[in-house]
């Protein structure tokens, strides 16, 4: 048997896999979710009304529904695009217009790719927003904000997106056999540059940012912060309801540029002790060098994907195994990337393993800062008003939770 055939046969087995499995990890959510539907979980049963936790059910079976629907279609998608020969047909037809496999070239393609993953997401976007978001409760967006931000997006993607994939396919061709190591550096370059200027040039473009006004909150705030020994640059509120009515804080950047963001829900929602307890948690992920650890394991997986690439863009049977003539560094760096999370599903248990740990540890740290019953309220109203459901399936959310469940999560506090 020919690479090119054995390559074939390798990732359409894996493919298999991967919808049967998604198609498996669903069903089980949906039967887990609807046979304790009708009982609030002990540990809550005074905390949360039937009706709350009927509706939690209910929303989490519907974006289960939706979440298999949008898998089909990217899955029609991928296979379209190789073995139905879509790439291929938009690789020979931009050919007419531009060099074959030039800078341009490459960026026509990639566009290509782009508006097709668009139209085949954008239905289901609308559908979130404006049927599932809306029969339960949560959308505040307007058709009118929806297209500015869709413009918005698209605007970006091209300002800022063109430009870097512009650099990555000049590297991929100029720096010979180690291109991947330098395409790496300057991936890590641009992630941490984008840390520094996301919270005050990309962020304000789609929401308004105010100071926090509430004196004895923010008064609060500073008191924990100074025992934290944590420095931020501002405490911001973030217009979250013109969207959403669902509610969060964060903090963003590093060094001198770090702010804290609360979204205007959250603070309508949670008492001053709660939001005190909440931003404790987003602190204790500061306090044990979360972000760091997630950006230095992403970079360790980025490094070793791109090694990867360098070496499959020479085999003949990378291309030809998934239904594509052409060769080049745009048509590789294309085929890669949509094939890569077919291969890499499977790590998804240990990145959720990784996340969830970090949650447990930022809890523990906001135990140790704050009063951790004032947390634990904090959460039983973020679960309560966001409809998250507190009867997950236990392997459903091993692959896809980055948060432990409600259960387990608040029983930790307790114990603390």
């Amino acid at each position: 048997m020919a690479g090119a055939d054995r390559f074939t046969l390798v990732f359409l087995f894996t493919l298999t896999l991967n919808v049967l499995l998604h198609a498996w990890l669903a069903t089980r959510q949906l039967r887990h979710v609807a046979a304790h539907r009708g009982q609030v979980p002990e540990a809550f049963a005074t905390l949360i009304t039937l009706t709350e936790h009927q509706k939690a059910a209910d929303y989490s079976q519907a974006k289960t529904r939706l979440g298999l629907f949008e898998f089909a279609a990217s899955v029609t998608l991928l296979l379209a695009l190789t073995y139905g020969g879509l790439l291929q047909r938009c690789y020979s037809g931009l050919a007419q217009w531009f060099a074959n496999d030039g800078y341009v070239h490459g960026l026509a393609l990639f566009g290509a790719l782009g508006l097709a993953s668009m139209v085949v997401d954008l239905p289901f976007s609308l559908y979130r927003t404006f049927v599932l978001e809306v029969r339960f409760g949560f959308n505040k967006m307007s058709a009118r904000l929806f297209l500015i931000d869709l413009a918005k997006q698209v605007a970006l993607g091209v300002a800022i997106g063109a430009p870097l994939l512009l650099a990555v396919l000049w590297l991929m061709a100029a720096m010979g056999r180690n291109w991947w190591l330098y395409v790496w550096l300057f991936w890590l370059a641009t992630n941490l540059l984008a840390l520094l200027i996301y919270p005050t040039l990309i962020a304000p473009l789609f929401n308004k940012f105010t100071p926090l006004d509430n004196a004895e909150l923010r008064s609060r705030i500073e008191a924990l912060l100074a025992r934290c020994g944590f420095r931020a640059k501002s405490l911001l509120v973030m217009d979250g309801s013109k969207r959403s009515a669902h509610g969060n804080a964060y903090f963003t950047g590093f060094g001198a540029a770090k702010r804290i963001v609360f979204f205007d829900t959250l603070l309508a929602r949670l008492g001053g002790a709660e939001i005190e307890a909440v931003l404790a948690h987003e602190l204790g992920h500061y306090h044990h060098s979360h972000v760091w650890q997630r950006i230095g394991l992403l970079g360790a997986i980025s490094l070793a994907a791109l090694y990867l690439l360098g070496t499959l863009m020479e085999q003949p049977w990378f291309y030809d195994g998934l239904g594509v003539a052409a060769r080049g560094t745009a048509i590789s760096l294309i085929l890669f990337s949509l094939i890569l999370p077919v291969f890499s599903f499977v790590v998804s248990p240990l990145l959720s393993f990784i996340s969830r740990s970090h949650e447990y540890q930022a809890d523990s740290y906001a135990a140790q800062q704050t009063n951790a019953s004032d947390l634990v309220s904090a959460l039983v109203k973020l679960y309560r008003d966001n409809a998250a459901t507190l009867t997950p399936d236990p392997l459903h959310s091993l692959f896809y939770d980055s948060h432990p469940p409600a259960a387990l999560r608040i029983a930790q506090l307790q114990r603390c």
